[in-house]
Formats: C-alpha cells, sequence, structure tokens
C-alpha cells in the first residue's frame, strides 16, 4: 500500500508510537504562537500531535488530511474534542478563514508535480486573510538525506501501547527528476511483515522561494535547521515562513 502508514490502522499505530512531541512541534508551534488566539489551519494533520498542540496552547485549530485511518486515531486522543477534524485535501478549505496555514512532518514533499504543489499552494492562499501566514517544513536536498535511508542506517524499533515491537527500515529504490521512491519494512514481533511505498518530491530553495512568489506569498524566512539556524545547517531543512499578500498572482 502507498504511504500505508498514514492509511493502514496497523501502520498508523506504529506511526504515531514511533513519532511523539519533538523540536519540529515546538518551531512550529513557536511560529504559531507569534499570532496570539490565532486560527490555524493544520493541513496534512496526521494523527493529530501537533494540532491538539495547537488547541491546548489556545488557538482555534482545524485539521485536514485525505487519510481516514489518521484521522481515526487523532480523533481518539484525549482533547480531540478541542480541533475540528476534516477528512479532505487543500480542496475542501473554507475562503478567507484562517490567519496561520502549517503543513508538518515534511507534507509539502508529498506534492509530486509543480501542478500539485501549485495548487495546494493556492487553495492555502485562498485560505488565509490577507496577510495570513504559512510555515512548513521540507528537506533541503543539498543534504542528500536519503542517502541515509538504508536499511542499517534507518533502522527504528518501535514498542506498541499493547507491548508488541516493530522493527521499521527504509530502502530507497529510485531518485529521478528531484523524487525520491522508497519501500518502509515493518517487521512485528508476532512474524508479520507489512510494507509502505511512497515518492517524496525534495524542491531548491530556488524552487520554494519561486513557487510561493508566483502563489502570492512574500517569503519571511527560510531557515535550515529546527533552532532557526540559517539555510544549510546540519539538519538538512528548509523551514518556510511566509505571508500572503492581498490577492495571489496569475
Amino acid at each position: 500500500m502507498r504511504h500505508a502508514e498514514f492509511n493502514d490502522p496497523a501502520l498508523v499505530m506504529v506511526y504515531d508510537a514511533a513519532f511523539g512531541w519533538s523540536r519540529d512541534d515546538d518551531f512550529f508551534l513557536s511560529v504559531v504562537n507569534e499570532t496570539p488566539a490565532a486560527r490555524v489551519i493544520d493541513l496534512g494533520c496526521g494523527t493529530g500531535r501537533l494540532a491538539l498542540g495547537m488547541a491546548t496552547a489556545g488557538h482555534t485549530v482545524t485539521a485536514v488530511d485525505p487519510a481516514r485511518a489518521s484521522l481515526a486515531a487523532a480523533r481518539a486522543k484525549p482533547g480531540a474534542d478541542r480541533v475540528t477534524w476534516i477528512e479532505g485535501t487543500s480542496a475542501v478549505l473554507p475562503e478567507g478563514a484562517f490567519d496561520v496555514a502549517v503543513m508538518t512532518s515534511h507534507v509539502a514533499q508529498f506534492f509530486l508535480t509543480d501542478e500539485e504543489w501549485r495548487q495546494a499552494l493556492a487553495d492555502l492562499h485562498r485560505a488565509l486573510v490577507p496577510g495570513g501566514r504559512l510555515t512548513f517544513d521540507t528537506r533541503d536536498p543539498r543534504a542528500r538525506g536519503w542517502e541515509r535511508w538504508s536499511p542499517a542506517d534507518s533502522r527504528r524499533e518501535v514498542r506498541l501501547p499493547d507491548g508488541r515491537q516493530v522493527t521499521a527500515t527504509t530502502e530507497v529504490n529510485a531518485v529521478v527528476q528531484g523524487i525520491v521512491s522508497f519501500t518502509i519494512y515493518y517487521a512485528f514481533s508476532d512474524g508479520t511483515l507489512q510494507l509502505s511505498s511512497g515518492d517524496l518530491r525534495f524542491r531548491t530553495e530556488g524552487e520554494l522561494r519561486s513557487s510561493l512568489r508566483a502563489a502570492g506569498y512574500a517569503v519571511e524566512q527560510i531557515y535550515g535547521g529546527w533552532n532557526r539556524e540559517p539555510v544549510g545547517a546540519d539538519d538538512g531543512e528548509f523551514l518556510v515562513i511566509a505571508r500572503a499578500s492581498p490577492s495571489p498572482r496569475a
């Protein structure tokens, strides 16, 4: 199954157990907190970790994701009633309803084609109030992070709430024109083996800036690390903060 860690309930449980609150979430919450009592859209919210954290911090949060299994896990968490959960894509976003938009956990890399990315940026621009902010993360292709996605280097041991142990490893299948194709192998302690295939688009800083400008955003800052280091930091990230102009460019 493609991106089964978001769509298969068994692997959603593994994903949720593997990834708790981290410095990534600290960064995005700090950006959102710069707008007090913000109306926030969390696009690609997954199992809701950041959405719930933003709601706890006093923001009004709407969380959108196309993966039903991930949303089911999010809705089952304590405090989930403080968040509006919507199954869908950026196309469902209402106009002018949000002060801040976030896309975390490298959701921006799931938009593989230029048209998919252009449409997502346009939908988010439509959903933001004039001057609203968009923040997201995407990996810097110059860091060549996929070269460390070998079975040995990527090995992760995960213990599930029911006590089972899962070993997750990643293998890169191809790197073609900025798109990295990979497979994640999940070996459960009961002998079950499940696979998840996926693709991620790595965009350069220049591609990000030009696409944001064309969609009607002014880039405020692009950081290279989770502690707001300059681009080129060891984290190998682009952490983008942009502001929506009054109307998108054609």
